[in-house]
């Protein structure tokens, strides 16, 4: 099976970016099932039904979240007619689960979002609670197991890999919106640290650059704003998974505004 998952969707650009060249990238890249990270997805901060709807129908199949997943209240409704979930370390009284299963070609298909600690919400150990809930999973029989570790530190992401390289079929970093250099698989696991916002590229980390800019010179907070316009980016992994749920190849793809995608195959260890 083929997997393509799309990192921080950040605002109208994001989405529009999604409108235009999705459903052609699924096609040619024979994609047959989309997870995306709906976290900044309306106007940087959470999701409105209206935008799930929208996304869902440019060709995503279910979404993950992180530290923005409750922004907008409205979520905590969400959570029960639509494919989404947050990361699973909030505290279990919260809205919403952390586990997504479904099947994919006659497959069991697990899809996981955790939350890393270093500056991120009060949450539970990740690592204690994704090993257990991993060791669950293949008990029950599951073989592919994609993780969305929504993280600020790459160690942690990195560190997560080294735990369950041999037990889950991806680990898909997300949070920080700069994408990384390091795709690659290794003991059957595809791995990257970060992969990178969809939306604006000219601004700072998605957001119109002036309250940004205003902190760091001043120290002076404000609100981050999406720009309606903006030269923008797509970032997608498409990764593909044998019967037993271990990752045998995996590619990068990259489409700035409507020039032509640039496609970036995995290191093989």
């Amino acid at each position: 099976m083929r997997i393509g998952f799309i990192g921080d969707i950040v605002g109208k650009p994001g989405r529009l970016m999604l409108k235009r060249h999705l459903k052609r990238l699924q096609q040619e890249h024979f994609v047959d099932y989309t997870i995306a990270n709906y976290e900044n997805a309306s106007h940087g901060f959470g999701l409105t039904e209206k935008n799930c709807k929208e996304l869902l129908g440019y060709g995503i199949d279910m979404m993950t979240g992180g530290n923005h997943s409750f922004d907008k209240k409205e979520i905590f409704e969400l959570f029960e007619s639509y494919p989404l979930i947050r990361p699973m370390n909030y505290p279990q009284s919260a809205p919403g689960k952390g586990i997504f299963e479904t099947t994919i070609l006659g497959k069991e298909v697990a899809i996981l979002n955790l939350m890393g600690h270093y500056t991120m919400p009060m949450v539970d150990n990740p690592f204690t609670m994704i090993v257990e809930e991993v060791a669950l999973l293949r008990s029950r029989g599951f073989k592919h197991i994609i993780i969305d570790m929504h993280a600020e530190a790459s160690s942690e992401k990195q560190a997560l890999l080294h735990m369950l390289k041999e037990d889950v079929s991806a680990i898909l970093g997300t949070h920080t919106h700069v994408g990384t250099d390091d795709l690659h698989v290794v003991d059957g696991c595809c791995y990257i640290t970060d992969v990178g916002l969809t939306g604006c590229r000219d601004g700072v980390i998605g957001m119109r650059e002036d309250v940004p800019l205003r902190r760091f010179l001043t120290g002076l907070g404000g609100h981050f704003d999406v720009p309606d316009e903006c030269k923008a980016v797509l970032q997608m992994i498409v990764f593909e998974l044998d019967d037993n749920g271990a990752c045998f190849s995996a590619e990068k793809i990259k489409i700035y505004d409507d020039k032509p995608k640039i496609v970036t195959p995995a290191w093989i260890e």
